[in-house]
């Protein structure tokens, strides 16, 4: 049974699908067969009984009481069972006379040794088949009944003038001609289901070839290396195959959106590989010079100290290398100097160093989802307080505030907001020439939702640069100058900071005029 169950189930859709057609075709011409039959042999025993019921009239002759005596005297001598061989009857008719106790008694059926010869003659029935006939219900309708050696018979009890009689016609014609029929419904169903066997495979071979042309697409796309690397996903389904308005057509057409977000989905993860590497190239990058320079520098440390300390412990109080370490006294001051400078070099660059790292780990932080302090805030202070810092940073340029009279609340992590005006406003100072004004704008310009703005009048953002300016390590010049102490890290943060809040951040640029704007969800307002 599993064995049958796993055959069917290797069955190919155009297979199931003419076994199917020609099942239901034999499924109805059987139907049409069987109601054809059964009409046919109604209509065939309808007959049979209308002869038999002339026969029988003529054999019992008119009923009893309306007997009519032919003028002149008495009926003419008939033997009883004449109409069996007499005119009008089949060859192979059987009349029994019935008597008045209900026996049957004399019983004879006509013969005709050879068709078509001379007038049938009449051959008793043996005891058997008197037996059979004497079965026959006495209701005066048309039975069927088997009689030994001689076949099916249709058999009627008839009363009358002459007598009680049981009369009956064979049915042979009847079951001959229904045998043929029988056979013709089989043979022309057998050649029916053999000629829609073909034409319902060659139909379904053309109307599945659509749909192997949408699954070649789909082998060939099975084939391609997508597991890495630069994917081109440039395989679709024709659109002859993709028309929604049929059934193959809606497969292909799934199948083409199914590539499209596929290919979608691997751009996007190329894209996102690309900015993993050039993330950690630059990374790489801007570690690898704050490294170089705390080695070199405890390395130059390590060497002045090994060869000048090492005198000064050797020379002894009135001997010539005492003489010597007197006379060298400028040189170790100098060798002092030189010391603090590289110790100091050697903390500006691990203190740089701490400071990337603590902005990769915040943008890694961010980038995970790691939930954040969130309260109901006034912005206007924070802003206030990251001004007044950022002049004392940067005293040569011109701070200007425009806050609204109204609190300006936002359901925010107020530290990380600090982070962000401070970076926006240390982005401003950094690019920018000393005398350049810098402007802290606070809006609210529509409700729900809260406006803040830090414009400079530089000499503006680089055209090739704004498409970038918020991605990581992300610098204004080829050169990737470092002058100015920054990491290239300053407005990522900003934009995965507001991302964190629900807000947004842009840039406009001209020429006296760059303006970021970062737009955070309104709070609750602070008591």
């Amino acid at each position: 049974m599993a064995e049958a169950r796993a055959g069917r189930r290797t069955w190919s859709l155009r297979t199931r699908l003419v076994v199917s057609a020609v099942l239901l075709i034999a499924v109805v011409c059987a139907v049409i067969g069987a109601v054809t039959t059964i009409a046919f042999r109604t209509y065939l025993y309808g007959q049979l009984d209308d002869r038999l019921g002339s026969v029988a009239a003529r054999a019992a002759g008119p009923p009893a009481g309306d007997a009519v005596m032919p003028p002149g005297g008495d009926a003419p001598h008939r033997a009883p069972l004449d109409f069996v061989t007499g005119g009008g009857a089949p060859v192979g008719t059987v009349g029994a006379l019935v008597g008045a106790d209900g026996r049957v008694g004399s019983a004879v059926a006509s013969t005709q040794e050879v068709p078509s010869g001379p007038a049938p003659t009449e051959q008793r029935l043996t005891a058997a088949q008197r037996e059979a006939l004497a079965s026959v219900p006495r209701d005066g309708e048309p039975h069927t009944v088997e009689l030994p050696d001689r076949g099916g018979y249709r058999v009627e009890y008839a009363d009358g003038a002459r007598g009680s009689f049981l009369v009956g016609v064979p049915t042979d014609d009847v079951q001959d001609a229904l045998g043929t029929l029988i056979v013709v419904e089989v043979c022309v169903t057998a050649a029916g289901l053999v000629a829609a066997g073909l034409a319902g495979a060659s139909m379904v071979t053309v109307a599945l070839r659509p749909l192997r042309r949408v699954a070649a697409t789909a082998r060939r796309v099975s084939e391609l290396p997508l597991h890495s690397g630069e994917v081109a996903l440039h395989e679709r389904v024709p659109e002859a195959e993709a028309d929604p308005r049929t059934e193959v057509g809606q497969v292909g057409a799934a199948l083409n959106r199914l590539l499209g977000h596929v290919g979608s989905a691997l751009v996007a993860r190329q894209e996102s590989e690309t900015r993993v590497r050039r993330f950690v190239a630059d990374a790489s990058h801007e570690l690898r010079t704050p490294l170089a320079s705390i080695r070199g520098y405890a390395e130059l440390t390590r060497r002045r100290w090994a060869r000048d300390g090492t005198a000064t412990l050797l020379a002894g109080p009135g001997t010539r290398a005492d003489a010597h370490a007197r006379g060298t006294a400028d040189t170790l001051e100098f060798v002092g100097s030189d010391t603090r400078h590289a110790l100091g070099r050697i903390e500006a660059e691990a203190t740089r160093m701490s400071g990337l790292v603590d902005d990769l780990l915040l943008l890694a932080r961010l980038d995970a989802g790691r939930p954040l302090s969130y309260e109901d805030t006034d912005l206007a202070p924070l802003v206030v307080d990251a001004v007044a810092d950022a002049r004392a940073a940067g005293p040569a340029h011109v701070w200007r505030l425009e806050l609204p009279d109204d609190p300006a609340a936002v359901h925010a992590d107020p530290a990380r907001l600090q982070q962000v005006l401070v970076n926006l406003l240390a982005n401003a100072r950094t690019h920018t020439p000393p005398g350049s004004v810098v402007t802290a704008r606070v809006r609210t310009p529509a409700p729900g939702a809260v406006l803040l703005e830090v414009e400079d009048d530089g000499p503006g953002v680089p055209v090739e640069l704004r498409p970038h300016i918020f991605e990581r390590f992300a610098r204004g010049d080829a050169s990737r100058s470092r002058q100015a102490g920054g990491t290239g890290l300053g407005l990522a943060i900003v934009q995965a900071v507001v991302a964190a809040h629900g807000g947004s951040v842009a840039v406009r640029s001209a020429p006296g005029s760059t303006v970021f704007s970062v737009t955070l969800p309104a709070g609750a307002p602070t008591p």
